[in-house]
């Protein structure tokens, strides 16, 4: 991708910062020929806007190789390695520790169907469905975020986010 086609895609400073955080091809075997430049922005397109994987636009990769890499690198924790690096940098840059002191902690109860995954009853909200907890730190950036039922007790996923 020889030039920046979308508001998703990395700039050059973005992506000199990521580059080096991405995994190296494998040794051994064909060297790899595919842009993986162009499979993160093709990753940070979807996330953004939700399309399909067979809905890519043709200027990035194929679905397939955008998808085949996001899986890997899923599998590997490349994705939570690299939130963790840039949430440290940020946090550097901003003049603070590294690993924050202090985080807060919201849940919303939503409705959902049956279809998707589990739900539960909230009484309190009267609510039949999800709750999303988040974990932010005092600059309001993401630390962990869950999904439960709603009949769930917000202490529960709090501990267990905040143990993760």
């Amino acid at each position: 991708m020889p030039n920046t086609r979308y508001d998703t895609d990395l700039t050059d400073a973005a992506w000199a910062i990521v580059a080096p955080l991405l995994p190296p091809s494998r040794p051994g075997g064909r060297p790899r020929s595919t842009d993986i430049r162009a499979v993160v922005n093709a990753v940070f397109y979807l996330l953004r806007t939700g399309c399909q994987w067979r809905l890519l636009p043709c200027e990035f990769p194929a679905w397939g190789i955008v998808y085949y890499y996001f899986r890997t690198w899923e599998d590997q924790g490349v994705w939570i390695g690299l939130q963790r690096a840039l949430y440290e940098q940020v946090r550097r840059a901003a003049g603070r520790f590294p690993s924050p002191s202090v985080v807060i902690m919201d849940g919303q109860s939503v409705k959902t169907t049956e279809r998707g995954g589990v739900r539960g009853f909230d009484g309190h909200k009267r609510v039949k469905g999800r709750k999303r907890h988040i974990l932010v730190d005092t600059l309001g950036l993401l630390i962990a975020n869950r999904v439960e039922p709603a009949n769930l007790p917000d202490r529960e996923p709090g501990i267990a986010c905040s143990v993760a």
